[in-house]
C-alpha cells in the first residue's frame, strides 16, 4: 500500500482463493476501497493496522493460514503457510486442498 501511495484508513486487502493453476487453487491478493464490502459474504479483521477481508468460501480453505512478506536478494513477495494445503505445484504458484 505504501508503494502505491494508498492510505491504510481508506483501503483494505482482499485475500482470496481462486480456482486455477496446475494444482487446482491459487492465492489472490488485491487492494480495494475499505467501504466496498459485502457484510453477508465477507469476514473482516485487522492485522498490523491493515483491514483484511476474506470471502466466506475462501475463508474455509485459508483457515489457519499465515501470510508473510519476504524481501531479500533471492525473493520478494508474499509467502503463504497454509495448513489446509495438501500439495503444491513445482512453480509454487498454486496448491491443492
Amino acid at each position: 500500500m505504501e508503494e502505491q501511495k494508498m492510505e491504510l484508513s481508506s483501503n483494505s486487502l482482499r485475500v482470496a482463493v481462486a480456482g486455477g493453476g496446475c494444482s487446482g487453487f491459487a492465492y489472490s491478493l488485491n487492494f480495494e476501497p475499505a467501504d466496498d464490502t459485502d457484510p453477508l459474504n465477507d469476514e473482516q479483521f485487522e492485522s498490523d493496522g491493515i483491514q483484511v477481508r476474506v470471502d466466506r468460501k475462501s475463508a474455509t480453505i485459508l483457515e489457519g493460514t499465515e501470510i508473510d512478506f519476504h524481501e531479500d536478494l533471492n525473493k520478494r513477495g508474499f509467502a503463504f503457510s497454509n495448513p489446509n494445503a495438501t500439495g503444491g505445484c513445482g512453480c509454487g504458484q498454486s496448491f491443492s486442498a
